[in-house]
C-alpha cells in the first residue's frame, strides 16, 4: 500500500528517562511513613477495561506479596471521560491515602473540559507501570474483513452506519478513531461506553462494527475466537501478536500509546510518595506484572517514577493539546 501522510501521534514512548532519587529503594522517609487506614485505588474509568483489569491486578499482587500494612481498595470513578475521578483526586490534595490509576483520559480530559479546574501536573507522579497499545478489532464473524485495506472500504462505504465503540468521549479510543478517520477519510459514528470491558462484549455480540481496545481488554474474546485484530498501532509488533501488520508496515504512520501510572493527589508529603514509588517498583519488577505485560500486549521496559515522571506528564500534556489542535476536538467528541 502506497504511503500517505504522517498523522499526528499521541504519546511517544520516553527514552533515557532515569529512576528519581526518591524513588530507590531503602530510601529512609519511605522507611518511616506507612499507610494507617485503607487506600482508596481509583480507577479513572468503568469496570472491565484496562485500567480496572490493572488496579485490581495490583490491587491482588499487594495483598498476596503482604507489601502494604493496610488493604487498597479499588474504587471506580468513570464519570464525565474520567473528570469525576480527577475531581475527587483534586479535591484531595494533600491527602496520604490516595491514589489514582491513569489512562490518557488523564490528559485529555482537563483539555477538552475546561471548567473542570483540574491541572493534573499539580498530582503527584509515584511510578509509570506501562505503556498500554491499541489494535483494531471487528467481530469475527466478519469473514469479509481480514484487512485493514478490507476494513476500510467496508467502513468506507457505510458512512455513518458503521458504529465505532469506544470508551467515552475525548478520551484515547476516540483519539485514535479521530487519527483513523483523518487517514483514510472515513466518516464513522462513534458509541462512546463507561469501560473497555463493555465495549468487548458489544463488539462481539455485534451491536458495533469495531473498537480500537486495549489488548487486554479484547484479548479472552480473541482467544476464544469471538474477536479478531486487523492491525496494531505500535513501532513494531508485539510478541503478543506477532501475526497482525503494524500500520507502519502497511504504509500509515499511525501509531498511540497509552500511559498507565500510578499518581497521588497535589501536595501529598513526600514521605507518603516515597513509601508508594518503592511499593510500585517492587510490583513492576515483580515476575507476575512482567509476566503480565507478555501476554496483554503493553509495554513494561522502562521504570519511571517521580520527578522523571512528572516531566513525563507535562511533555505528554502540551503533546494532546497539540493533537487535539491538529485532528479537532470535535472530531474527538462527536459534538
Amino acid at each position: 500500500m502506497a504511503n500517505t501522510r504522517r498523522v499526528v501521534l499521541g504519546v511517544a514512548v520516553a527514552a533515557g528517562a532515569s529512576v528519581a532519587a526518591s524513588a530507590m529503594p531503602g530510601d529512609a522517609a519511605a522507611q518511616d511513613w506507612q499507610p494507617q487506614k485503607p487506600v482508596e485505588f481509583i480507577i479513572m474509568a468503568g469496570t472491565g477495561g484496562g485500567a480496572d483489569q490493572i488496579a485490581r491486578l495490583l490491587q491482588g499482587l499487594i495483598e498476596q506479596k503482604d507489601l502494604s500494612p493496610r488493604p487498597f481498595v479499588p474504587i471506580n470513578k468513570p464519570g464525565g471521560s474520567g473528570a469525576e475521578a480527577l475531581r475527587y483526586l483534586h479535591d484531595k490534595a494533600g491527602d496520604d491515602h490516595t491514589v489514582l490509576v491513569t489512562l490518557n483520559s488523564f490528559y485529555t480530559t482537563p483539555i477538552l473540559q475546561e471548567g473542570l479546574g483540574v491541572d493534573v501536573t499539580q498530582f503527584t507522579p509515584i511510578g509509570r507501570m506501562a505503556l498500554d497499545t491499541f489494535l483494531l478489532w471487528v467481530n469475527a464473524d466478519q469473514e469479509e474483513i481480514e484487512s485493514l485495506e478490507a476494513y476500510v472500504e467496508a467502513a468506507k462505504s457505510a458512512g455513518k452506519e458503521w458504529k465505532m465503540g469506544g470508551t467515552g468521549s475525548g478520551q484515547e479510543d476516540s483519539i485514535v478513531t479521530a487519527m483513523l478517520e483523518a487517514e483514510f477519510g472515513l466518516d464513522m459514528t462513534y458509541i462512546p461506553f463507561e469501560g473497555g470491558g463493555t465495549v468487548a462484549k458489544n463488539l462481539v455480540g455485534n451491536h458495533i462494527d469495531s473498537t480500537v481496545n486495549n489488548p487486554a481488554e479484547q484479548i479472552e474474546f480473541w482467544r476464544a475466537g469471538n474477536s479478531k485484530p486487523l492491525v496494531q498501532f505500535t513501532a513494531e509488533r508485539m510478541e503478543a501478536f506477532p501475526d497482525v501488520p503494524t500500520a507502519k508496515e502497511l504504509g500509515h504512520d499511525v501509531e498511540y500509546y497509552m500511559q498507565r501510572s500510578i499518581n497521588g493527589p497535589p501536595d501529598m508529603p513526600k514521605e507518603a510518595q516515597d513509601w508508594y514509588i518503592q511499593l510500585f517498583q517492587t510490583l513492576f519488577e515483580s515476575q507476575e506484572w512482567q509476566d503480565y505485560c507478555q501476554s496483554e500486549g503493553l509495554f513494561c521496559e522502562e521504570w519511571m517514577a517521580g520527578e522523571d515522571l512528572g516531566a513525563f506528564h507535562q511533555a505528554q500534556y502540551e503533546r494532546h493539546k497539540e493533537l487535539i489542535e491538529k485532528v479537532g476536538a470535535t472530531a474527538i467528541t462527536g459534538e
